[in-house]
């Protein structure tokens, strides 16, 4: 039978962070001034990470995509891409990144077999870059964006929309995209962990993310895809494409079909889920693949997560509390994999 949890959704789609650590510091991901980091023993080896992504293809995933913290801090990616590559029914294997390595990685990394590639730019303007991310490395992120865009032909760029802090460059990044061949994707403000000094009001709603595009360019044409993709597509008058993930507002979870596996082997069937099956355990006790691929089949059934459209639906809706992170720090967005 075909693979599908209690809502008839599918896995097709795993984030598989190879780092909890990042070289920047968001202000809407890692806000706060210290971390409690995983043990560096604890993390998944490359060769661990093949095992398991290929219990998950076996399982239907076709999609992998790698994510940190920053995953170009991890030593060796491309060893890893080369053998994720490989691996038959693999369909689409992409990479998120903030860009600050990416211009000395970006040709290895299309040579070992990563097809895709996407870029985490928030701001054109360097004195914003440096407050939100607190580092001056806004130049090496932009030359970054050209390499890859040479490199890889095209490529996305993700960006958080935030009231009062870059809300106004809407427009300049989607030209800015147009002029590389990169799609940019504006994406809500989320209240998820990590994101501690979140609050409502700073969130852009996907409807007024389309007015203000509509206000410049005219109507903008949905593109209908029939995929389960989180960005909603639309097309400009000129052909030019954008993208808007609205997790906040609008949530998809009825169409999620991905999963995430931290760097140190937990799974997490939910981005807002507080428990993970961990699979580095049973993985290094020598526990049968067999065994290891029919628990996450049998788990992947029992999924009914909906965190997304159950945050919505608070009445009081709150960033978490750091203090509360401190002691979990699989909850933080840089360790859960973005």
């Amino acid at each position: 039978m075909p693979l599908v949890d209690l809502l008839g959704r599918p896995l097709r789609g795993l984030r598989v962070s190879v780092t909890d650590r990042c070289n920047l510091r968001c202000q809407y991901c890692m806000p706060e001034e210290e971390y409690t980091w995983l043990p560096r023993e604890d993390l998944l080896t490359f060769d661990e990470i093949v095992v398991l992504v290929r219990q998950f293809v076996r399982l239907g995933v076709n999609k992998i995509r790698l994510t940190g913290g920053e995953p170009l801090l991890r030593r060796g990616l491309p060893s890893l891409v080369a053998a994720l590559a490989s691996l038959p029914g693999l369909d689409d294997l992409a990479l998120t990144t903030n860009g600050v390595l990416l211009g000395g990685q970006a040709q290895a990394l299309r040579d070992a077999g990563l097809r895709r590639i996407t870029v985490s730019l928030d701001t054109l303007r360097p004195d914003r870059f440096t407050a939100l991310t607190r580092l001056h490395t806004h130049d090496r992120v932009l030359e970054a964006i050209e390499v890859a865009a040479r490199v890889f032909g095209s490529l996305k760029i993700d960006t958080v929309v935030m009231r009062g802090i870059n809300d106004d460059e809407m427009v300049s990044l989607v030209e800015f995209g147009r002029r590389l061949n990169a799609e940019v994707r504006f994406i809500e403000y989320m209240d998820v962990a990590g994101a501690t000094r979140w609050l409502p009001e700073q969130v852009v709603s996907r409807v007024e993310m389309l007015e203000r595009l509509s206000a410049h360019y005219g109507p903008l044409e949905p593109i209908e895809e029939g995929t389960w993709a989180p960005a909603d597509r639309f097309r400009l008058r000129d052909g030019a494409t954008v993208g808007v993930i609205a997790s906040t507002t609008t949530p998809f979870c009825g169409t999620c079909d991905r999963a995430r596996l931290t760097a140190d082997g937990l799974w997490f069937r939910c981005l807002y889920a507080t428990e993970g099956m961990d699979l580095r355990g049973p993985l290094r006790a020598g526990v049968p693949l067999e065994e290891l691929g029919a628990r996450i089949e049998r788990a992947w059934r029992a999924r009914a997560d909906q965190g997304a459209e159950l945050r919505l639906a608070e009445r009081e809706r709150v960033a978490l509390p750091a203090v509360s992170l401190k002691g979990r720090p699989h909850l933080e967005m840089h360790t859960k994999g973005g």
